[in-house]
């Protein structure tokens, strides 16, 4: 049984050797990872959900790490995403910040720092999703006040509407 508290990595790159080792590297490190080879199957396992932060390479073939970052943003409320590329230029760095990305990191990769990155963005994402849910549990509170209890539930189901 893994503790609660284990940050869930996905990690996408299409270099599968460089997948396998920052993957048992950073297990070793006690982080809970999943890997991806192509963009599509980075979708579909966070379609199965549960992750904290994806590492997305930027240049892969077919459904590039932009691609993956715009599908996972616009599905995955907290996911926060490391952008990883070889191919840095300050107009990815710019794009991928406007589309949500959490850090853009340049190979080859500091280990250490990919690590601090990590831990830096399930922070983030974990103050996001306290946030929230305090700003939930107000509404919550209010209408509590002033609904019947049918209006409670259709407020409910609302505001659970908006969570992803």
């Amino acid at each position: 049984m893994e503790p609660e508290n284990t940050i869930k990595i996905l990690l996408v790159d299409d270099e599968v050797k460089f997948l396998k080792a920052v993957s048992d590297r950073l297990a070793i490190k006690g982080f809970d990872v999943t890997t991806a080879d192509n963009g599509d199957d980075a979708v579909a396992a966070a379609g199965k959900g549960g992750f904290d932060v994806a590492v997305v390479d930027l240049q892969m073939p077919g459904m590039d790490g932009t691609q993956v970052l715009k599908a996972l943003k616009e599905n995955h409320k907290f996911i926060e995403i490391i952008m990883l590329t070889g191919h840095a230029t300050v107009d990815s760095a710019v794009e991928c910040t406007r589309l949500g990305a959490f850090k853009y990191l340049e190979k080859p990769y500091d280990f250490d720092k990919l690590v601090e990155s990590l831990k830096e963005a399930y922070h983030a994402r974990m103050t996001r999703k306290f946030e929230q849910n305090q700003k939930r549990m107000e509404a919550i509170q209010k209408l509590s006040m002033h609904q019947s209890p049918l209006g409670i539930l259709k407020e409910l189901a609302r505001l659970d509407d908006g969570r992803k």
